[in-house]
This record gives C-alpha cells, structure tokens and sequence, in this order.
C-alpha cells in the first residue's frame, strides 16, 4: 500500500510525510536571496531567561523563576528544527503568573546534534526535568514535534504531568495512522536519508517553502521563522522527523490521566484547496486522540501550523482557559 495513497477515513487530509519529502527538492535560490540581504529578524530576540541550564543535552530557559507558587508550572517543547524564539508571545503571556520552562532540543537553533535515539533521548530529558526540579503537576505545551512528546511524557509518567497543550501535534503522523509498522518504518528512514543528507543551502530552501506553504499566512513571517530554523541540523531534524513517523502512541493514550487541550488550527483558503472543513479538521484530530480519557479539542483561526505566531492571542486565551479548569 502507497502511504501517500492509502484508503481510509479522511482521505482528503494531506499527508505531512509526502509534503516534507516534496520540499526537500525546494529550489535553494530564494533562501539564499534572503540570506543576502539581511534586515531585522522579528523573531530573532529573546527574552532574558532567568535561569539557563541543561538537562541532558536539552537546553532549558526558565521564566519566572520565582512565580512558580502562583501557578502551575509550564513546560514550552517547541516543534521540529524550531527554538525557544517561537515561544516569546507565550512567555510574556504567562511568565508574571507562572514558572515557564522553555525548552530547546539536541540539534535544533544551532545546539549541537542529537543523538541517534533523538526522540527518546529528548523524551526522558524532559522526564528528568519534571523529577530534578520537583515540578508539581507542570502543564505540558507542545508544538508539533512537542506536542508529541508531551504525549509521551503523559503516558509515560502519568501522575507527575497535570496538563497537555497540544498545538497541531498528535500521538501519531497524520496521514500514516493507517500504515503496517514495516511500511511506517521504510518511510522514516526515507525521510531521515532525504533531509539528513541536504546541505546548507537546500536545507534553507525546504525550510523557507515549509514556512510558506504550511507554517505561517504572512510570507515574510515565514522568511524570517525560517530563517531561524535553517540554523537547525538537517541530520537531527531528518532523525527526529523519522523518529516521530515511526512513532505510533495511541495505544498508550488510556493511560494519561490529564486533561487534553488540543488546538487545530485552521486556514480557510488551506482548507478549500484540500476539501477539508475546519470541523472536519477537528474531528479527525479528536479521532486521532480517541482513548485519552478528557480531550477538549479546539480549532484556533485563520492560522496555519505555527498557530502561536499567526494568533498568538487565540492560542494564549485558549491555554489561559484551560488553566483556569485544572
């Protein structure tokens, strides 16, 4: 069975495998062009942690350090190739109410590469974290790539996780929920050769036409954001973007005793183009995460995959509600 063909519910909804692999043929020039002429990168300036340290190969940035008995504390994983930089709006939003710890994986904004068990070694980074530092009931944000860990985390330590934000990431690649396991894993690996082996140059170019196509509305957000994430591994974000394909947590999902806050984001002129309907959207992704016991799923537009850069206020507001209800 064809991945990118396969029958079965939803079969209107873009597969991201295809997507990805598609935009590994992006043409270099137009990233190069916007490298050669630089201006102020909107997203480029952070805020001023006040702690920073490392668990494991994971950086972590700590905000509000000393809000931590006022509220639950965060945990900001942000997605594939992606920096602690996507999170700001979400950092000023909450760091004066609570501790927010933002986080930065191996090989993502220039750290060094992560490892062959890329996800895994992340995975129990964060686990570790929530033990070392004694984080009551922290409430997990993921974006992406994060989202997913965040479920795994969830699943994993059930007891110690008090809340999950997911922003468009799911327990399995949508698209690939239908895959045997020997199909699923020819994929990954098809994924990490093709993007693992891009040089700079192209890697620029398939993050550029990823922001343009799927990450951002406004195109030059997109320049900018990937700008940022050309910066990222290729090798890293090839493991971690197969790690994630071969990667099927559902059966698992029983096991979260945390409420689930999933927002889907959704962009009317996407939408139209893929036959799609943002209840439709939404129904799929509470498909998806049947099994975890309380799943609030809400649908945050217009915005595309990066939902906390193209309305931040929506995402904010809806995290800031479900707070209130734990």
């Amino acid at each position: 069975m064809n991945a990118f063909n396969c029958k079965k519910p939803f079969t209107h909804f873009p597969v991201v495998v295809a997507v990805l692999v598609a935009l590994m043929a992006s043409n270099p020039g137009h990233a190069l062009e916007a490298a050669a002429a630089p201006q102020a990168n909107r997203f480029a300036a952070t805020i001023a942690p006040a702690e920073r340290f490392e668990v494991d190969g994971v950086l972590v940035e700590l905000h509000g350090k000393n809000a931590g008995s006022k509220g639950r504390p965060l945990i900001l994983i942000p997605g594939l190739a992606t920096g602690g930089w996507v999170w700001n709006e979400t950092v000023r939003a909450f760091s004066a109410a609570h501790a927010v710890y933002v986080l930065t994986l191996p090989g993502f904004d220039g750290r060094p590469a992560a490892p062959a068990n890329a996800f895994a070694s992340a995975r129990a980074a964060v686990e570790k974290l929530i033990e070392q530092r004694r984080l009551d009931k922290p409430v997990i944000v993921g974006h992406s790539l994060g989202a997913t860990m965040a479920f795994a985390v969830a699943e994993d330590r059930p007891a110690l996780v008090g809340g999950v934000v997911a922003i468009d990431g799911l327990p399995v690649m949508p698209g690939t929920e239908g895959l045997p396991p020997a199909e699923r894993g020819r994929y990954a690996q098809m994924m990490k050769a093709r993007m693992g082996g891009l040089q700079p140059a192209a890697f620029a170019a398939q993050q550029q036409g990823y922001m343009r196509t799927i990450g951002v509305m406004d195109m030059g957000k997109a320049d900018d954001l990937a700008l940022l994430t050309g910066r990222s591994d290729p090798a890293s974000t090839g493991q971690y973007a197969a790690d994630v394909v071969e990667l099927d947590l559902r059966p698992g999902l029983k096991n979260i005793q945390a409420p689930v806050l999933m927002l889907s984001p959704f962009f009317d002129a996407d939408g139209a183009q893929q036959g799609l309907t943002a209840q439709a959207k939404a129904d799929y992704y509470r498909a998806l995460l049947q099994g975890a016991p309380k799943v609030e799923v809400v649908t945050v537009s217009p915005a595309r995959h990066f939902a906390m850069i193209d309305e931040p206020q929506q995402v904010n507001e809806a995290i800031r509600k479900f707070l209130g209800t734990l």
